[in-house]
């Protein structure tokens, strides 16, 4: 008799367990819009999933894809913005874990544009998170971040891929320092004076697809 019971324990403690691989869909890979997986090894565009207009003082343009420019076109670093209906320029993935190939949903990774920008060439283009700028109330994602690295002075470097909707969204996240203080937040699109588009920390996400270049 106690036999029988302690077998019906066990049999109901494993179909009690989640199903092996259930707890990773989280983790599933992000897929571009050819239907293929990301991978740290190729070079991606990031465009809007919905296309947007913005006007300015004389005229209006679609949103494109991401880019290096700054509010006065001499400060370096260079911040990430977004292109005037263009494709912009190609960017790369590196997960916290560098033997993984394949990009995950909510998994840390750096970004960077895959060519180095003349304008200034003792920066990097990998992205990190600038300081608060009290003029426009904002927090930009910049430039001159490293890769790797993971501890609290390299914090800033780090974001994450969220699924939103039916496609995706940018989120400065990490879980590379876990005692580090840290809050996950949103990074959306800033229209500044001068009607450019900089990406910034923002409760309105930036709604995202992944184009291979």
């Amino acid at each position: 008799m106690k036999i029988k019971h302690v077998a019906f324990l066990l049999v109901f403690a494993l179909i009690s367990q989640p199903l092996l691989g259930a707890g990773e869909s989280v983790h599933e890979p992000v897929i571009d819009t050819s239907g293929e997986k990301l991978r740290a090894d190729s070079n991606y565009h990031i465009i809007p999933a919905v296309p947007f207009t913005i006007c300015g003082f004389v005229s209006c343009f679609t949103g494109g894809g991401l880019a290096l420019g700054s509010i006065d076109d001499e400060s370096c670093p260079l911040d990430v913005v977004v292109e005037k209906a263009d494709e912009g320029l190609p960017l790369r993935f590196l997960p916290f874990n560098t033997k993984k190939g394949v990009i995950r949903v909510s998994t840390d990774l750096n970004i960077f544009f895959s060519d180095a920008d003349e304008r200034c060439p003792h920066h990097s283009t990998v992205w990190r998170l600038g300081d608060f700028d009290a003029s426009t109330g904002q927090t930009y994602v910049t430039t001159g971040g490293v890769v790797g690295s993971p501890n609290q002075h390299t914090i800033l470097n780090w974001f994450q891929i969220h699924k939103y909707e039916d496609a995706y969204k940018l989120v400065y996240c990490h879980g590379v320092c876990p005692s580090c203080q840290h809050s996950c937040k949103d990074v959306g699109v800033f229209v500044d004076g001068n009607r450019r588009m900089h990406l910034a920390l923002s409760d309105d996400p930036f709604k995202v697809k992944f184009k291979r270049a």
